[in-house]
This record gives C-alpha cells, structure tokens and sequence, in this order.
C-alpha cells in the first residue's frame, strides 16, 4: 500500500468517534512500556529492523507508549507516518522514506537517523477504530514479504488485546474501590445510630441496676451484645480505610506526569510551562480516571493557542472535607484568548476547529472531549477569557 501524492494529511471519517475510544481506554501515556517491550522487541526482529514503536495518537500528538532502537516518547501528529496508517484498512508500506514527498522532510528521514523503510499496521479496536499503530523503521529501504507482514499484523492485534485487557483490569479495580466505597459509608451511617443505642442501654443499666429487675437487663444485655457485635463490623469495614488506596495516585505524581508528558510539545514552541500543586493533601491517593485526558486535552489546546515565549500555567489542587475528596485543576495561558461567543460554544461542545499559533492543525475535538469526560465525573468547568489577553480553564471534580 504505497501514499498518494496527496499532501493533505488525513482525517478519519470516524475520527470523533476513534478519539472517544482511544479516550474510553484512559491511557497513562508514561506507564506502558513495560506491557509492550517484549512485542517491540519481537516486531523489530521479526522485520529485520532497527526500530520498532507502539503508537496512540490522539488530537494533537503520536505517543510511542513502547520503543525498542530509538529513544521516542512523542511528536506531534502532523510529524508521524502513523497518521497515514490509521487512515488505512490494512496496512501502509513505504519503501524509501526519503523519496515520499510527505516523509522526505521529516527529521527522522535525515541526518543522523537517516531512516528509509517504513512499515505500519494499524490498532483496530473490535468496534473497528484505529486507536495507533505499530510500526517497524529501518535504514535500509526494502519490502516485507507477505510472512512477515502476516505476523506484524497478529503482533498488532497482540498490542489491541493487550490494551482491552489493560483496561477490563482498571475497570474491575475501579468497581472494587467503589464497592468497597460504599461499604466504608454504610458501615458510618449505622455507626452512629448504634452508637446511640449502646449509649441509652448503658443509661438504663445503671438507673435499673438497683431495682434487680432480671428480665430486663437480660433483654439489655442481649440488644447489647447484638449492637456491639454490628459495630464491631462496622469498625471493620471503616479501618479498612487506613490501608486502602483507590491507586498508585496523588498530586505528585500527577504533577510529575504532566510535566513528562507535554514539557516536550511546550519546548518545541519555546513555551514557558509549569505545574504547581497545592500545599495540602499531597499524599493523598485518589484515582487518575480519565484526569490525563482532560488536563492534556486542556494543556495541548493552551499550547497550540500561545505564541513563542509565552506561559502555560497548571494549578492542582485536592480539598479533603469529611474524607470526601473534590480536585481542581486549573489550565491558564497568555495566548489568543476567546470570545464569549467561543466559549459559549466549547460549553456547549459545538467548537469549530482554529489553526494555532505556528500553523499547528486541529481537530475541533480536543475541547468537547473535556467537555464530556468532566460530566461524566459529574464535575464542572468555568472558562474565563479575554481575547489578546488569555484564557484560563478552572475544571473541579469530586472524586469521593
């Protein structure tokens, strides 16, 4: 399957669709290359290559989740080859890198990686949607045979399967918190009830302990070692609480995330990018849920609409009242800034797509992604903006 002269990048029919499925996995762009080493691995040797990358692309960038002969985490998606695969079917081959006019000018295709073949096969979910794409790259321009192609192509479904089963895991995990959850505040709504009840026995005990009345402190004695019996079962689901983390997760570490992730992409467009956390609660734990998605859609976005020199600023911060548990995070730039008319529209997730500051293409999906990935955690977002002047986004979540 060789490309077309065509020098449009492609856009997927289904391609509002692709990115909510891609979404739907809630990928940790940072976390995945220990899942797919081995089948990197195996790609390159089966190819007789030098490099070979696990890709996820989503609006604005290819994410090699997995790399195996070349140190890559990211470029933006007008950049890779991979966005020409996933507009395929089947599979995309180009025999020589250097003579395509879409790839000739890639830093890639020149000194000193100097690369020429290229071969991709698309992720295709079950439902039918290219997600990435793994690729084999070499120095030597050639073709597959038909073989090796039909093995790339089970390591690709490999790669698919890995990823379904990846997320059936987080999502039994994510119901188990949840059950156990809702355990924790049914065992805290009887408590104190019984508690009350235990309090009025004790009461009467004393004040009836006098008149020797056999009957009733025998029935006392049984509603008491019942209701001591329910609460010591409640004790039990609450202590579970000391030790019991709904994941790996806290403002740290999300902070360290999102500065891995898209300082990159800042640095490119010598944007000035910082996260900043507040200062309490930073040990707390919480779930990252679909938290990745919203603030690199919203830091992508931030990044895309400022000029050279200007600042991206992330503030995360996490209230806990009553162990409930209420995030914010806050994206702020100096960029272009909106019109009440723009912002009503990302509101109400009808947001064309606008070209950024150095020509950067977009999707018009970045937003309305926020947008729908933050009411379905039932949170809110307020957008405050003034056009030539920029554009903060404030996003809070209750997590508890």
């Amino acid at each position: 399957m060789e490309l077309s002269s065509e020098n449009t990048p492609p856009i997927s029919a289904n391609e509002v669709e692709r990115l909510k499925v891609l979404a739907d996995f809630d990928p940790d762009y940072t976390d995945l290359q220990s899942n797919f080493e081995n089948l990197t691995a195996l790609a390159a040797r089966i190819s007789d290559s030098n490099i070979s990358l696990v890709n996820l692309i989503d609006s604005f960038t290819q994410w090699s989740v997995s790399n195996y002969g070349l140190t890559i985490e990211q470029m933006p998606r007008e950049e890779s080859i991979c966005q020409y695969t996933i507009a395929g079917d089947e599979y995309l081959e180009i025999t020589d890198l250097s003579t395509d006019e879409r790839s000739k000018d890639f830093f890639y295709v020149k000194s000193p990686l100097n690369l020429r073949h290229y071969f991709g096969v698309p992720l295709k979910t079950p439902g039918g949607y290219n997600i990435g794409a793994l690729c084999v790259m070499d120095n030597t321009a050639k073709t597959l045979t038909k073989d090796k192609i039909d093995l790339l192509k089970l390591l690709a479904k490999e790669v698919v399967d890995k990823l379904i089963n990846l997320k059936i895991t987080q999502n039994l995990k994510n119901e188990l918190d949840e059950s156990k959850k809702n355990q924790r505040k049914a065992a805290h709504d009887i408590r104190g009830p019984l508690s009350g009840v235990t309090g009025i026995i004790e009461i009467i005990r004393k004040r009836d302990i006098n008149n020797q009345i056999p009957d009733v402190l025998d029935y006392m004695k049984m509603i008491e070692n019942s209701t001591k019996g329910v609460l010591a079962l409640t004790e039990e689901i609450l202590n579970q609480e000391k030790t019991l983390k709904s994941d790996d997760f806290n403002i740290i570490i999300f902070k360290d995330r999102l500065e891995k992730l898209y300082a990159p992409q800042a640095k490119a467009k010598n944007i000035f990018f910082k996260v900043i956390v507040g200062n309490a609660n930073q040990n707390v734990n919480f779930s990252k849920y679909k938290l990745l998605t919203i603030a690199g859609n919203l830091i992508s976005n931030a990044i895309k609409f400022s000029s050279d020199y200007g600042t991206v600023t992330v503030k995360l911060d996490l209230a806990v009242l009553d162990k409930e548990k209420t995030l914010k995070i806050d994206v702020s730039d100096n960029g272009n800034g909106l019109s009440q008319e723009a912002v009503d529209k990302i509101l109400n997730g009808t947001l064309e797509s606008s070209e950024g500051t150095s020509g950067e293409r977009g999707y018009g999906l970045g937003l309305p992604m926020v947008t729908e990935n933050v009411n379905s955690l039932n949170g809110k977002m307020e957008i405050t903006s003034q056009e030539g002047w920029g554009t903060n986004f404030e996003i809070t979540i209750p997590l508890s």
